[in-house]
């Protein structure tokens, strides 16, 4: 078999020459079966817990960068395999039977590939503009998560190695739109760029310096910050020195639909608990109060929540915290993968009774609360939140 034959040609073992690619000792020898039973308690730690690397399928420019090579390291007795394309790996995307391994392939598959669309869309929610994502896919597993929706049965993460030309991108878009005229809801003074569309910023940076590139990039741009939501707590990001160009947005729920449905996640206590040590570490601190869940209860629990923020997080948190109101969304061929592997999650994900079929910006035909449920559920949780966390201004609600 040739070190650099491909499986897309035929052979679905083919292996890279590491040794050519890394000038070290060849580790091609397959190491525990990828199918093996993930066992509670047999890891000592939530990294490794999140990411038990095993196979990187990756893309020749990809694993000969330095990012990919950064990565491989990273990893050492993960096989690594040549594909054609990070999106066409037909043993992977398309592959009905991985829904029953769905959280084993995001734990032990990572994917390393070459952006080549580079363009900065304009959003006004979130952010002002949707940058040029570093990452694709989580090692999280949440179950409303709508990445997945594209690929087809897998959600691991794809690492963009060509994290230089994401910035070039964002330098030239920035440079192009000069300071911000006007305030929008989404900052009075910066141009805000979500950095983190696609996947999760905080998991990213167990795996590449990807995250910390765009923050040392932001902390340049006088005109714009950086933005991410996240359900990770990565206290490596603490030492990244942003100087209030990155903003972090928290995502919070009640702690029991946070169990049900961010599998994989830090706890929500945590998410919270770490408000205050970022907002010290120089990242504006937000929150995302996201998705939002109806099903029975759901009101009460959600005071319980925002009380639980007016009793824990620090004056200077509050000062100058804003949140985003989002109800949930859903998705047909997602409802069907997770009957495969998260059943229960369904019980109170989808609800045909209340909610409508929506036709999402990318063409996807997705699935939301009925217009008069969800003009409803948004009113009633921004009345919770000036009840209960009167400090928590709502930049904005869908």
């Amino acid at each position: 078999m040739s070190p650099t034959s491909s499986p897309a040609s035929g052979d679905p073992d083919a292996l890279f020459g590491l040794t050519e690619l890394l000038g070290a000792e060849d580790r091609s020898e397959d190491p525990a079966p990828a199918d093996t039973p993930e066992a509670p308690g047999d890891t000592p730690d939530q990294v490794s817990r999140l990411l038990d690397v095993r196979e990187i399928y990756a893309e020749p420019a990809a694993a000969l960068s330095p990012r990919g090579r950064q990565v491989i390291a990273r990893f050492p007795r993960a096989r690594v395999l040549e594909v054609g394309s990070h999106w066409n790996i037909p043993h992977l995307h398309g592959n009905e039977g991985n829904a029953d391994r769905w959280v084993r392939v995001k734990r032990q598959t990572l994917v390393l590939g070459v952006r080549k669309s580079l363009t900065v869309r304009p959003n006004g929610r979130s952010a002002d503009w949707i940058a040029p994502g570093a990452s694709n896919g989580c090692a999280m597993s949440c179950a409303y998560c709508y990445v997945p929706r594209r690929k087809g049965y897998a959600n691991p993460i794809t690492v963009f190695t060509n994290i230089g030309d994401v910035v070039d991108a964002l330098d030239r878009h920035i440079t192009s739109l000069g300071p911000k005229q006007e305030p929008t809801q989404c900052d009075e003074e910066r141009w805000v760029y979500d950095t983190g569309e696609n996947g999760d910023c905080s998991v990213d940076a167990l795996i590449s310096d990807n995250t910390a590139d765009l923050i040392a990039a932001f902390r340049r741009w006088p005109t714009a910050m950086a933005s991410f939501a996240t359900k990770y707590v990565n206290r490596d990001l603490l030492a990244l020195d942003p100087r209030g160009s990155t903003r972090i947005r928290f995502s919070v729920m009640p702690p029991g639909d946070s169990r049900l449905l961010d599998v994989r996640t830090s706890p929500v206590a945590e998410r919270i608990a770490a408000a205050g040590d970022f907002l010290d570490a120089g990242y504006e601190v937000h929150f995302n109060l996201s998705p939002v869940v109806l099903r029975p209860g759901w009101e009460e629990d959600w005071a319980e929540l925002l009380r639980h923020l007016d009793d824990v997080l620090p004056a200077r948190v509050k000062a100058q915290a804003a949140a985003e109101v989002i109800m949930l969304t859903h998705n047909r061929q997602l409802h069907d993968v997770n009957l495969r592997w998260h059943p229960r999650a369904e019980d109170v994900l989808w609800r045909p009774e209340i909610q409508q079929a929506k036709r999402s910006e990318n063409g996807a035909l997705n699935v939301r609360y009925r217009n008069d449920v969800k003009r409803e559920g948004v009113r009633r949780v921004t009345e919770l939140v000036a009840a209960h966390a009167p400090w928590l201004r709502v930049r904005y609600a869908f």
